[in-house]
């Protein structure tokens, strides 16, 4: 039995004997004596302050804030007792409570450098930077050899752009603690984003090494593994945190992203739910609960989640208003989208994602003076970051083509790719060696073998091509069919085929047992989306490359192959930075030798699909004579016809795609021959298609020379 608190003591010698006891490890003693002296003094603001650095210590957090409000109201106050109130409110996500704290500290006790320290994070994490910056630099200025002062100004310049002077200041403190895990980490973080992901990967694995319990380092292991979109080594990082910080709100919010990744929806639901429910008013999870239910279609359920996080502090509120718009851009409201990305800028004119998106919905003219802001983002002392920079050549890009200024879009365009195209890794050839594999797998008299039955099949329709080709329009076409429900860019095909093996090499020896059971998983999983729909499509664009898995699998799906001019389709790809990873095209050259390997898989396709279950459209044909074109679709489909499919930008549906924009505006004959004023910019995309720049009437529409021949005949078919 422990014994009882001392008698006969002042209160002074029994916080002094406390503060010993807790020095030495021993809580319990300590603990005791400052109850002894509250259960005299109920206000005793010293007690107060150690009872709340032992709760704190222990990881109760609720009450070490207790402690300190209680020790903070004392008429005498010790400045550090506020100063550590003000952190551990911020640690709870109490920021402005937090600010106020910091703020009476370091006006009571101007010389205090943990204050100023402290008051700087608060800020920080409020997203008032440049109150942030004068704070560390103030500390750094009254010690110069604080490691971690300068590794928090680090993590202030990083915010504020600075990309180049935070890592300086890592570096230093890196000099100053070798061994100092959160440096590591940061240093992680900035060379993510400065696009070096082997280093930035070795200083993550570094702080690990360092602290194995440093929650922040599995975090960047992951977001390296999410730059490289590699998504299941993401989880593995974040698993390992798990394992030891089973409600790590960071962490449960980066597994939800990456679960969005991989298509798989309501795991991520799951996840983000489980994060909001220990953080509620954590503005980042908000953002990452409202992806996760936007990506399923629950609109008003993700806008109701982006309003929450706007009202949180620091950085989500502007990424909730980001989302909002391009939520709002998906249904199809570009003016109100484009309102939101205005107002974003009206208050912080260097948030890259806003100039991003409102680039993609506006149409410039000369002398717009939104095109000198962001070309003045991009000069020194601007943006630095790699992925924000990419982003700001491409909008540029698209806005001097606007005005009519080839000569300087390229110039963007080209510094875009390359930035993009440096931050991979993509070999062509072996994609090459992939799609004679993929050929291989597939050869005529495969297709001659008994298929899979599986019943209801015809549910599924598929529209493939090559990114930017016209798939959008024509899911847009048949989605205004009152039985025909259009699912978007669906990952579930390829889910399915990458949990059965290394493809083609598996699909090569399926048998008809595997191929029925991939073809169930597959209708298990657009069935929900049906509802009274007869037909889903499924406007997944690279299912090219399974075509022939797909006549397999699913014996009855139709799948429908949009065509476009070969050089109207590279220039659109290389003019879009993808969501979606499109790694071939960041390049001309690899773009055209690309462009070429899928059109020799398209040939074999062609070859041994049946025209009653693979059809091909022309983008061109469509823009020509969209009804004639619309009444083949729909035969081919097995449905009658309907005229809402000719005003097809008028129906209401989230498209999230590179041409959700464009799909919404009546057909135009502008995007055919797009590419002829700009020959003069594609000579390495067009060598490589083997394409002349020469005018020529008859080639407008034209196909790479060596299969033009053999298209002819099966484009009138069905």
């Amino acid at each position: 039995m422990s014994d009882p608190a001392p008698t006969g003591i002042t209160i002074e010698q029994a916080l002094g004997q406390a503060s010993a006891h807790w020095n030495a490890g021993q809580a319990d003693q300590a603990e005791r004596l400052c109850q002894h002296v509250l259960a005299i003094w109920p206000g005793q603001s010293d007690a107060h302050h150690l009872l709340g650095l032992m709760a704190h210590a222990y990881g109760n957090l609720d009450n070490a804030i207790d402690h300190l409000r209680r020790a903070s109201q004392a008429p005498r106050v010790q400045a550090i007792y506020l100063s550590n109130l003000g952190e551990m409110c911020r640690q709870k996500g109490l920021l402005v409570e937090a600010e106020e704290a910091a703020r009476r500290a370091v006006t009571m006790d101007a010389t205090m450098v943990a204050g100023w320290n402290n008051l700087g994070i608060i800020l920080q994490e409020e997203g008032k930077l440049d109150d942030s910056l004068s704070c560390l630099e103030r500390v750094v200025s009254l010690q110069p050899n604080y490691a971690e002062a300068h590794n928090n100004l680090g993590n202030t310049l990083k915010r504020l752009g600075r990309l180049d002077q935070a890592r300086w200041h890592y570096a230093r403190a890196l000099e100053l603690a070798p061994g100092y895990a959160e440096a590591l980490s940061n240093m992680s973080h900035l060379l993510n984003d400065l696009g070096d992901l082997d280093q930035a990967m070795t200083f993550a694995r570094r702080a690990i090494d360092a602290n194995p319990r440093l929650s922040d380092a599995y975090i960047n292991a992951a977001a390296v593994e999410v730059a490289r979109d590699r998504y299941t080594e993401a989880l593995r990082w974040i698993d390992a945190l798990l394992s030891f910080a089973p409600l790590h709100v960071g962490a449960l919010g980066v597994r939800a992203t990456a679960l969005r990744q991989l298509g798989r929806l309501e795991e991520a639901l799951a996840e983000a739910r489980r994060a909001a429910a220990a953080a509620p008013n954590d503005g980042e999870i908000q953002n990452i609960s409202g992806e996760v239910l936007q990506a399923q279609n629950k609109l008003p359920e993700a806008l109701a989640a982006f309003d929450r996080a706007a009202l949180s502090t620091g950085f989500a509120p502007e990424k909730a208003l980001v989302n909002r718009g391009i939520a709002l851009m998906e249904q199809g409201h570009k003016g109100d989208a484009e309102v939101v990305f205005e107002n974003i800028l009206a208050h912080n004119p260097r948030s890259v994602p806003a100039w991003f998106n409102f680039a993609d919905l506006h149409r410039f003219r000369p002398g717009d003076p939104r095109i000198t802001a962001m070309e003045a983002l991009l000069a020194p002392g601007g943006i630095e970051g790699r992925a924000d920079r990419t982003a700001l050549h491409f909008a540029l890009g698209k806005a001097w083509l606007d005005v009519g200024n080839p000569e300087r879009a390229f110039a963007h365009l080209d510094d875009g790719n390359r930035r993009k195209r440096a931050s991979f890794s993509y070999d062509a050839t072996a994609t090459d060696r992939w799609i004679d594999e993929i050929i291989a797998a597939f050869p005529a008299e495969r297709f001659q073998h008994p298929r899979a039955g599986i019943s209801g099949s015809d549910l599924a329709v598929f529209v493939v091509g090559m990114p930017r080709s016209g798939t959008t329009l024509v899911e847009q076409i048949l989605a205004s069919h009152p039985d025909i429900f259009g699912a978007g860019e669906m990952s579930a095909l390829q889910v399915a085929v990458n949990t059965a093996g290394l493809y083609p090499a598996s699909a090569a020896k399926f048998s008809v047992e595997e191929e029925a059971a991939l073809g169930a998983q597959y209708l298990e999983a657009i069935r929900p989306l049906a509802l009274q729909h007869r037909r889903v499509v499924d406007k997944m664009p690279s299912n090219f490359l399974f075509a022939g898995l797909i006549h397999r699998i699913l014996p009855d799906a139709r799948i429908i192959h949009v065509r476009r001019d070969p050089v109207d389709t590279c220039l659109s790809c290389y003019t879009k930075l993808f969501t979606r990873e499109q790694q071939f095209a960041y390049d001309q050259t690899e773009l055209g030798r690309f462009y070429r390997s899928y059109d020799r898989l398209l040939d074999h396709w062609r070859t041994v699909l049946p025209a009653d279950r693979f059809i091909e459209v022309r983008y061109e044909d469509i823009v020509g004579d969209i009804e004639r074109q619309s009444r083949r679709m729909l035969a081919f489909c097995g449905l009658d016809w309907d005229p809402a499919c000719l005003d097809f930008h008028h129906t209401a549906r989230i498209i999230r795609t590179a041409s959700l924009n464009q799909v919404r505006q009546p057909l135009h004959a502008d995007s055919i021959g797009r590419w002829r004023p700009y020959a003069q910019y594609l000579a390495p995309l067009l060598d490589a298609l083997g394409i002349s720049a020469a005018p020529a009437v008859e080639t407008i529409v034209s196909d790479v020379p060596k299969v033009r021949a053999k298209r002819g005949p099966r484009l009138v078919a069905g």
